[in-house]
């Protein structure tokens, strides 16, 4: 069985709050001890391996049962009686336990395609076999029988048997290691853990490239490594990531008050990876996009680091202290996506690391609560389907956000005192909002319960805009919430635009009236200018005109942050024409000396000309961006940041114009010597080569040439989207089916197969399909993995030029599974917005 195969998962395997609620108040564990068998993990004809799993429990109930998903339940035994065994696909019943049970279950587990469970994955470089397991929220039930739910910690105990020479880790310390056969397989054992939920247990093995280092403090020395594929070595940042794991290390401690728990602290990168990366504590995992195979811009270095920090949060917001339920998600991500830019700036890692989250992490959460299926950051999840998509902008991004303003609301030092009094009370336990708000306010003395019901327990966000009148300012905010902005005034001093003011403002009311002189006749005023505050901002008119004509002049980075935003909100709003928008563009953009910015910037601009230019106008839009992403890359600063960003740029805005593709061309040829100081890395030359394919002027002999140069897992996914992405009816359609029909294909497999399909403007190859999509949805939603069928129903989701066939498959699918419906909502109302900014857009 393929494990992502067509087989249907039973109804069972979407575990709900409340059975689990009743399972954890019945239940008390101690110890698990896991048993994996993977020493045929190299034969990829083999697509199971042997698990099992001991539980030492207490108990108040006579029955309850066990989480596995895989291809068989071989035995369970229960307090040394062999049981019948009762497991339908996810549940395995046990029954007649008595107040304290020892319980085994001998299972075999299936091999991952899918980035879910215990992922294999093969190295097309050298054919080396590697493996890493991905549990959250609830697929450490693939690997080994677990109770999977965070609120039943315990104490684990891994034994993995694997091939002679392979690098094998779990969460623990390695403690011994013998041989288990003739043919060289042998059997890792590893130190018991400290309590832990079963989504943070961990297990990779392979023939892992590893470079070690240490930390040491207060006398203290930890062991540190840093891993990844034996090819991917060569683009191993070993000592910069190790620095900033000294460093990051050092400052959690401290700010803390709780040594780092967990022993170890392995970093291992893996292939084709679902996350960004996950906190399993003594061996956190990261996606390969963080090993730079070329050129990397000061941004991607920053977002690694931010990245790694974290995931470090996540020891002691997650790991130490645990939410009882993904309802309290927000309790671990939240923190640790506040906690990543807060020590990256503390610790002096990358001192502009809050210019990256106001413009890229508040920009998701600001679309994500502008969503139909918005949420409170304390959300309801009822089930784990649910949970599954609650990993999204407001659990992550709006929670950092809304707590980087009750830093400020309750002072940095107040927030670090209630941070070590929660690990304090919750070392090793799980809790709900309820505990962390306790700890915060016995530290600020400040009650937090308003600012808990309006910024953690609602759904949206304040929109401020100012008018000016003779008297003063009028700030208006919908809705009202209370919070403090600070309002900055500009005004122009040798052409260039010189903040004369900040006023800063407690906001309550619909309305507030300044009477700062000040301020209404400054030439531009800049609501949430230090970004503090969760809100959208709106800029009044000559504002917005001298931003138009002064926007790179703005000395500070964080301020031009919030501009930058407040334009692109202008723009999915319809209320800035998406001309006027390229025209800021073309005229700023090239001066933008934070990297971050700009390639945000150059993306929006664009998704704006793809999905809310009007037809009319795309074409002449897309030859102004085109020439402007084309003369910007030749005139960069030679090996600058700014360069690589354009010609990335370059690959993007040259799928929607063709006017240099034979420019293009002569660069990938080695006819025109590439601009000074840009290397034509392997990721920059496929970028450029899918650009060239999706506008006809590259075919399957470039795409097979640029293979040959670079045969690696990346040049192989990207070879699959340049054939896909070929301008013809034949090509696109059959990449349509082969994302729905090919089940052999990986999760990222299947990425770069959609991305064939949807390059460029070609939906009329494809677009007598929608009927088969919708007719689709559900049954793979049933039959496939959740993380292969959401990309799939995300991915092909038709760009229709109406909302008649999604609005009549929701009126006719009231009865769909729940997670599904939301993510065609989510879909639909994305496409509303395309068509609604499209007819608001002036022509001409």
């Amino acid at each position: 069985m393929s494990p992502s195969s067509s087989v249907t998962p039973p109804a069972t395997a979407n575990l709900t709050r409340e059975e689990t609620s009743a399972r954890s108040s019945a239940l008390r564990l101690d110890t698990i001890d896991v048993d994996l068998d993977l020493r045929h993990a190299a034969d990829l004809a083999t697509e199971t391996f042997e698990t099992s799993a001991t539980f030492v429990f207490s108990a108040t109930t006579s029955e309850t049962w066990i989480d596995f998903v895989g291809a068989e339940v071989d035995e369970l035994i229960v307090n040394g009686e062999v049981r019948a065994v009762e497991w339908d696909g996810a549940r395995l019943r046990v029954d007649d336990l008595a107040a304290h049970n020892v319980v085994t279950v001998r299972a075999r587990g299936v091999f991952s395609r899918s980035g879910e469970g215990l992922h294999r994955f093969t190295d097309p470089v050298d054919d080396e076999v590697y493996l890493y397991t991905q549990y959250e929220p609830a697929d450490a039930r693939r690997v080994y029988p677990v109770f999977e739910q965070p609120d039943l910690k315990a104490r684990w105990r891994f034994r993995v048997s694997a091939p002679a020479g392979w690098v094998v880790l779990s969460n623990g310390a390695a403690t011994h290691r013998a041989d288990v056969d003739v043919d060289g397989g042998v059997r890792h054992s590893f130190a018991e853990t400290l309590p832990l939920s079963s989504y943070i247990t961990a297990v990779a093995a392979g023939p892992y490239h590893r470079v070690d280092g240490v930390w040491t403090a207060a006398e203290r020395r930890i062991d540190l490594s840093v891993l990844c594929r034996a090819s991917m070595a060569p683009h191993l940042d070993a000592e910069e990531i190790l620095d900033i794991t000294r460093r990051g290390l050092t400052f959690f401690e401290e700010a803390f008050a709780f040594a780092y728990p967990w022993g170890k602290y392995d970093q291992i990168f893996v292939p084709e990876y679902n996350l960004g990366a996950m906190e399993n504590p003594g061996l956190v995992t990261f996606t390969e996009a963080y090993l730079f195979r070329g050129a990397a811009t000061a941004a991607q270095h920053e977002a690694r680091a931010n990245t790694i920090l974290h995931e470090m949060a996540h020891m002691w917001f997650g790991d130490l202290a645990t939410m009882r339920w993904w309802d309290d998600l927000w309790l671990k991500e939240s923190f640790a996506d506040f906690m990543g830019s807060h020590v990256s700036v503390a610790a002096g890692i990358h001192p502009e690391a809050w210019v990256s989250f106001a413009s890229r992490r508040k920009a998701w959460a600001y679309e994500q609560d502008q969503l139909p299926t918005t949420h409170p950051i304390v959300a309801d999840i009822t089930d784990l389907e649910a949970a599954k998509l609650n990993f999204d902008g407001i659990t992550y991004a709006k929670g950092a956000s809304v707590l980087k303003q009750l830093v400020g609301f309750v002072g940095e030092d107040a927030f670090f005192r209630g941070a070590q009094r929660y690990f304090a009370d919750h070392a090793y336990g799980n809790t709900t909002l309820t505990d962390l708000l306790r700890a915060l306010e016995a530290a600020s003395g400040r009650d937090l319960a308003a600012w808990s019901t309006h910024w953690l327990q609602t759904t949206g966000m304040p929109e401020i805009r100012l008018t000016r009148t003779d008297s003063g300012l009028v700030v208006h905010q919908t809705p009202a919430r209370p919070h403090r902005i600070l309002i900055g005034a500009y005004d122009w001093e040798d052409r260039r635009l010189v903040r004369r003011a900040g006023i800063s403002v407690d906001l309550s009311a619909e309305q507030t009236t300044i009477t700062a002189p000040v301020l209404p006749d400054a030439a531009l005023l800049v609501p949430n200018d230090d970004d503090v505050t969760y809100a959208k901002v709106r800029l009044d008119e000559r504002s917005t005109a001298a931003v138009a004509e002064g926007l790179s002049t703005l000395a500070d980075p964080l301020t031009r942050s919030v501009i930058w935003a407040a334009l692109w909100n202008a723009v999915r709003d319809g209320l800035l024409p998406v001309a006027a928008y390229v025209d800021i563009v073309t005229a700023h953009a090239s001066e933008e000396t934070s990297v971050s910015l700009l390639s945000d910037v150059i993306a929006r601009t664009t998704y704006a000309l793809d999905h809310y230019a009007p037809r009319g106008d795309r074409a002449r839009l897309s030859a102004t961006w085109l020439a402007t992403t084309w003369d910007a890359l030749h005139r960069a600063e030679a090996g600058s940041d700014a360069q690589l960003a354009w010609a990335r740029g370059l690959a993007s805005a040259a799928r929607g114009d063709d006017s240099h593709a034979a420019g293009i061309r002569d660069l990938l040829r080695g006819v025109v010597t590439p601009p000074a100081g840009l290397a034509l890395d392997p990721d920059l030359r496929w970028a450029w080569l899918i650009a060239l394919a999706t506008t006809g002027h590259a075919d399957a002999r470039d795409a097979d040439s640029e293979l040959a140069a670079d045969s690696s897992a990346a040049g192989r996914r990207a070879h699959r989207t340049v054939l896909g992405a070929r301008p013809d009816r034949a090509v696109r359609r059959a990449g349509w089916h082969a994302a729905w029909n090919d089940t052999t294909l990986s999760n990222d497999e299947l990425d770069a197969t959609i991305a064939g399909v949807r390059a460029g403007r070609h939906r009329e190859f494809v677009s007598d399909l929608d009927d088969e999509y919708f007719e689709r949805i559900r049954t793979v939603w049933a039959t496939r993995s959740i993380e292969i069928a959401r990309r799939l129903v995300r991915g092909l989701f038709p760009a229709a030029d109406d909302l008649d066939r999604v609005d009549q498959w929701l009126a006719d699918n009231e009865d769909a599974p729940a997670a599904l419906r939301r993510l065609i909502i989510e879909q639909r109302d994305g496409l509303a917005r395309d068509l609604r900014v499209r007819a608001l857009q002036p022509t001409g």
